[in-house]
């Protein structure tokens, strides 16, 4: 009993504490609700706070782009107005323009047609006119244009030879002047004092007597001379003098030191001379290389071939017109590098080219034809450079010349063998050249006399005027001087001078 009582009183407190803890689990429960729901509302509160003041924001922008959007639309509307207000002015202007255009059409047709009626009665007199025109002077229209053409041709080639006169005046004074500012330049950086030099062809003799040894028994000892030296003596009334004679000057030379040996020597018999020649072709040799050596070395030029270097050696012994043609050569060089130097050419293609262009006179008494055309077969054969080459072979004509170094080494060949004392050449030559510029001058029509002047330096023609008018005399100088370089050889230059005048006489009684 007791220990059901127990139990029920047990059961009973365990009841009661249970609904306690309950009643107290749910108040808590509604404490916390209560305070969750204080919280959300404040957060509501918040939340209606906040978008209060994003709606009356959004609302204040939306009054601000309305009230800008307004602004641009006025600004838009008085740009419209002012716009329109402008093309209504222009297409007012353009309405007034167009009225003037209009008046001023009318008044231009008005005025064509009075043209027309003028115009047509201005044909009718100048018809009038031409009709009283063609009585009085006899003369047809066509007959009278003629007649005009002819006067106005007459004053235009006039006027034409006249202004071609001038323009050449011009163009050489001005090519002179600067021509002499680059050769006196250049001369007066030469400074050369060379003069010609002249082959000795002539040995004296100490006596008379000397003439006897050097022919010999019989005639000997001059016999073994020319045929070891292959050269022609000539022993003759002249006194104390034995004259050499050969084509080849290598060989003449030889004969000379030869024959000034045996001279010296004393001993003149065959079998000394053959020894003496071979000596004296070694010392000929001897200079010849070291000649050569020694111009190339005085123009800056190296590299040449042996036997270009000989061959110019042997120019020692050459002459042109009295000019020594090795001391020709190294002049034309020296001229030639320093007229390129003006001009910005090459200088030392115009050297090379200067210094051999006469390497072919070395061998024309062994070879046939031009010594420009030899000279440049040669340097091609030996290796000297194409350019170097058109230049020897061009430097009178033969070839067309293909730089401005050909052309610069002409010019200074020219004035090598100008200059007063240079060059030289016999009375028979002098003469026949002469004769030749005359008959040359007075084979072209309409030259009434032509006369060789200044030494044959000037040739001047007198043509008749009736035949030959101003123009046609200026062409005529110039086809007798193309004619002139193109037939005859000469040393320097020849000028040419055509004098056209008409005399008129009258007496007085």
């Amino acid at each position: 009993m007791d220990f059901i009582a127990i139990l029920v009183v047990a059961v009973l407190v365990g009841a009661v504490g249970f609904a306690a803890g309950y009643l107290l689990q749910q108040n808590l429960a509604t404490t916390q609700l209560k305070a969750r729901q204080v919280e959300a509302d404040k957060r509501v509160a918040e939340a209606e706070a906040q978008s209060k003041d994003i709606i009356l924001k959004a609302k204040d922008e939306a009054i601000k782009l309305r009230d800008e959007a307004e602004n641009e639309n006025k600004k838009k509307r008085l740009d419209l107005q002012r716009e329109d207000e402008r093309l209504r002015h222009r297409r007012e202007s353009i309405d007034r323009r167009q009225e003037m255009l209009e008046g001023r059409e009318k008044k231009l047709d008005k005025k064509e047609k009075d043209l027309d009626h003028i115009r047509e009665a201005l044909e009718a007199n100048q018809s009038r006119q031409l009709q009283e025109l063609q009585r009085i002077s006899g003369l047809t229209t066509d007959e009278a244009k003629a007649l005009l053409l002819q006067q106005v041709e007459k004053e235009t080639r006039q006027d034409a030879a006249r202004l071609i006169r001038e323009i050449e005046q011009q163009a050489k004074e001005e090519g002179d002047r600067r021509a002499r500012e680059i050769l006196t330049t250049a001369i007066e950086r030469i400074a050369s004092d060379q003069v010609a030099e002249t082959t000795v062809a002539l040995v004296p003799l100490p006596n008379d007597e000397m003439k006897g040894r050097i022919i010999g028994r019989q005639g000997r000892n001059i016999r073994a001379i020319e045929i070891a030296t292959g050269v022609d003596l000539v022993v003759d009334d002249t006194p104390e003098a034995v004259i050499l004679s050969s084509h080849n000057p290598v060989r003449r030379e030889v004969a000379r030191v030869a024959l000034t040996k045996l001279m010296s020597d004393g001993r003149i018999h065959p079998g000394r001379i053959e020894k003496i020649v071979e000596k004296a072709e070694e010392e000929v040799n001897a200079a010849i290389l070291e000649a050569g050596e020694q111009a190339a070395l005085e123009v800056g030029i190296t590299g040449l071939h042996p036997e270009i270097v000989k061959l110019l050696g042997q120019l020692k012994y050459r002459t042109s017109y009295g000019q020594n043609v090795l001391a020709h050569v190294v002049e034309t060089a020296h001229l030639a590098g320093m007229i390129a130097a003006e001009l910005n050419a090459d200088v030392q293609v115009a050297k090379a080219g200067a210094l051999l262009h006469d390497i072919g006179k070395a061998v024309t008494h062994e070879v046939g034809g031009a010594h420009a055309l030899i000279g440049a077969d040669i340097a091609r054969k030996y290796g000297v450079p194409e350019p170097v080459a058109n230049i020897i072979a061009s430097h009178h004509g033969e070839e067309e010349s293909h730089s401005l170094e050909a052309v610069l080494v002409i010019a200074a060949d020219a004035i090598s063998g100008a200059r007063p004392g240079a060059r030289r050449e016999s009375l028979e030559q002098y003469l026949k050249r002469v004769e030749a510029l005359e008959t040359m001058a007075n084979a072209f029509p309409g030259v009434q006399q032509s006369y060789a002047i200044q030494a044959g330096r000037e040739i001047r023609i007198i043509v008749k005027p009736e035949e030959i008018d101003d123009l046609g005399a200026i062409n005529l100088c110039k086809q007798i001087a193309r004619k002139v370089e193109d037939n005859l050889e000469y040393p320097g230059q020849i000028k040419v001078t055509v004098i056209r005048e008409t005399r008129s006489f009258e007496y007085a009684k």
